[in-house]
């Protein structure tokens, strides 16, 4: 306690030597500080993730016929269109199973054909008790089969049509190819598990991301039950800030992932220039709604004590006052101000470490680009 007593007076002259005139004429320098302007402007409410492009349409080229490769129409990571050429496999057993199934039409025609004939001669001979009922029903049942006949030869046409259409392989979207996985000169077999080449569309791409189960309630009450109200995206690359897209939100799951306590949804992109790839992480910035009039402040303005944020305020006789404030959402560099400063007064946004409530100091203008800012929107 003696201690304290002999500290007290010091304490007391110290913070006195902070504040104003001292005895024998000595008085503290103002603190050089660098002030800005309370701003007000619309700004977002957004949920920031980490997301994954995907294909909307993404296809392994498995071949539908057995037989030999002979040729591969395509060079490997180039953009086909739908309908073109990619694989020829040898049509020439194809080609001779449709000749057979024909030629069996065509016997099983001319058959069909002399079943008619005989049918159309004992009509006349059954009503003058030449010919058997018994065999005029085998007659009319040879005609039913032959035309049955002729009906299977006919399937097995459109089968061999469509074997040897099989042998030639093209491409069945618009797409990106992938390294071709099968040389010509091997031998493929109809529907096998290994694909000859991949194909992917990249033109227009997914973006999937999660949300965290306590983040969805905000989600859910932007976008409704549909979702009816496509919500806005701002898609990035971590490492190329300045490669950005703008996309909508098609798609909320409609269950919570057990494992991660998280919602999986997906949006859509555009990707015409190809900035993005299939399988790339990429940043993803949902905006679930707009603040109309928000203050904002540089958030190296607002520091933090035991009580909470706060802010130096600028006043008119030139010395600082402290100000505690309820800060929001950061916006790139600058920081939303819920509660606590209105907008035009001017506050603190270097040099805090020097002061104290009612310091004298000597404001500069905050210069300092602002860097980090929300991504631009194209």
């Amino acid at each position: 306690m003696k201690r304290l007593l002999l500290f007290l007076p010091l304490l007391l002259a110290g913070l006195a030597a902070c504040g104003g005139p001292q005895p024998g004429g000595f008085t503290m320098p103002p603190r050089p500080v660098a002030v800005t302007v309370v701003v007000q402007r619309d700004v977002p409410v957004y949920l920031d993730e980490i997301g994954t492009c995907v294909s909307p349409e993404a296809v392994s080229i498995i071949p539908q016929v057995t037989g030999k490769i002979i040729e591969a129409r395509f060079k490997e990571g180039s953009n086909v269109r739908k309908g073109e050429l990619l694989f020829n496999i040898d049509p020439r057993p194809y080609q001779a199973a449709l000749g057979s199934v024909e030629a069996a039409l065509l016997q099983d025609q001319a058959k069909l054909g002399l079943a008619k004939i005989q049918l159309d001669r004992s009509q006349a001979l059954v009503e003058g008790n030449f010919i058997s009922k018994q065999d005029m029903d085998a007659l009319k049942t040879g005609v039913v089969a032959a035309e049955a006949q002729a009906t299977a030869d006919r399937a097995a046409i459109a089968t061999a049509q469509l074997n040897l259409e099989y042998c030639s392989i093209v491409a069945p979207i618009d797409g990106r190819l992938g390294k071709c996985l099968v040389d010509p000169g091997n031998v493929v077999a109809a529907n096998q598990s290994a694909p000859l080449v991949t194909l992917a569309r990249i033109d227009r791409l997914y973006v999937d991301f999660a949300v965290a189960e306590t983040d969805f309630p905000d989600v859910r009450n932007a976008v409704g039950v549909a979702p009816a109200v496509p919500l806005p995206m701002v898609v990035g690359l971590p490492d190329h800030p300045d490669i950005v897209r703008n996309g909508e939100l098609s798609f909320v799951d409609n269950a919570v992932q057990i494992g991660s306590g998280t919602v999986q949804l997906r949006g859509g992109l555009d990707n015409r220039d190809g900035a993005f790839w299939p399988g790339q992480f990429v940043t993803v910035r949902l905006i679930l709604k707009t603040i109309p009039g928000a203050l904002l402040v540089p958030s190296r303005a607002v520091q933090i004590s035991q009580q909470g944020p706060f802010v130096f305020v600028l006043k008119e006789d030139q010395t600082v006052e402290l100000r505690p404030v309820k800060a929001g959402q950061r916006q790139g560099a600058l920081s939303v101000i819920d509660a606590g400063l209105k907008p035009g007064e001017r506050i603190v946004v270097t040099g805090q470490l020097a002061l104290a409530p009612g310091a004298k100091v000597a404001p500069t203008e905050y210069t300092e680009t602002q860097g980090g800012a929300p991504p631009k929107e194209l």
